[in-house]
């Protein structure tokens, strides 16, 4: 499934062929809708640089206690970039919108990554 580097590549990195594959396992029109429109589409519009995408991500699949999805895109924002303490500080802002067991739970998956 490997096609020309975008957004999509850049953050699933090389985990990126095992991701599409699994989605289309799981059903293969989510698959191409969460390939063509969620990142083809919508991440490659101009705007707003991948970084900053990927750290609004992060802050949203926390809101949605999403932990595999919050993993890809803390991932995903350390390859567009951002760093530990970006990711850090921008969780940190998810508090007194999300409540603090949210974004304990999100630093926890921060925190993993980085032992």
């Amino acid at each position: 499934m490997t096609d020309t580097p975008n957004a999509r590549h850049t953050i699933f990195g090389d985990q990126h062929d095992r991701i599409l594959e699994r989605l289309a396992r799981l059903d293969p029109d989510l698959a191409t809708y969460i390939r063509d429109f969620a990142y083809d589409t919508i991440y490659d519009r101009p705007g707003l640089d991948l970084k900053t995408k990927e750290l609004i991500a992060c802050a949203l699949l926390t809101s949605l206690g999403s932990p595999p999805e919050l993993r890809t895109h803390l991932r995903g924002a350390r390859r567009a970039g951002a760093t530990d303490q970006d990711i850090r500080e921008t969780l940190l802002l998810c508090i007194p919108y999300l409540g603090f067991p949210r974004v304990v739970a999100a630093l926890a998956h921060l925190q993993d990554m980085t032992e």
